[in-house]
């Protein structure tokens, strides 16, 4: 019993925290409406560099919070748009990667990435484009 309570303080607190936005150095900071653009395929250059935007796996807390935070959106309607944008030929989901060192690790390194974390997984030196 006790620690399905634990659990349960767990999963509150995870829904708290914020969803930080990060980017490669390449990238400026972002409003809303620009994130919301690169992450349905709709902008895919910020300032002559080519933007990739990368998504946590699907089903985690980090990916559940920024899909409805900053895309207005949840998992269903997000694959599902992207369903019909691949169907028509207007591009593929952006990759996705299964933890946050992953993510830190792939925006770091890659010229135009832009990606999501929890913001206890924040770091020093991390380009924070957005924060909610």
């Amino acid at each position: 019993m006790c620690a399905l309570l634990l659990a349960g303080c767990s999963l509150a607190q995870a829904a708290d925290r914020a969803v930080v936005v990060i980017g490669h150095a390449s990238v400026r900071k972002l409003d809303q409406a620009a994130l919301q653009r690169i992450f349905t395929g709709k902008t895919i250059e910020l300032d002559g560099v080519r933007v990739q935007p990368i998504n946590a796996a699907p089903g985690t807390p980090v990916r559940q919070r920024f899909l409805s935070q900053y895309l207005q959106t949840d998992e269903d309607q997000y694959v599902g748009y992207w369903t019909v944008r691949r169907y028509v030929g207007k591009g593929t989901p952006p990759p996705e990667v299964k933890q946050a060192a992953e993510m830190i690790e792939l925006v770091g390194k890659t010229p135009g990435a832009i990606g999501y974390i929890d913001e206890a997984d924040l770091q020093p030196g991390l380009n924070v484009l957005l924060r909610k």
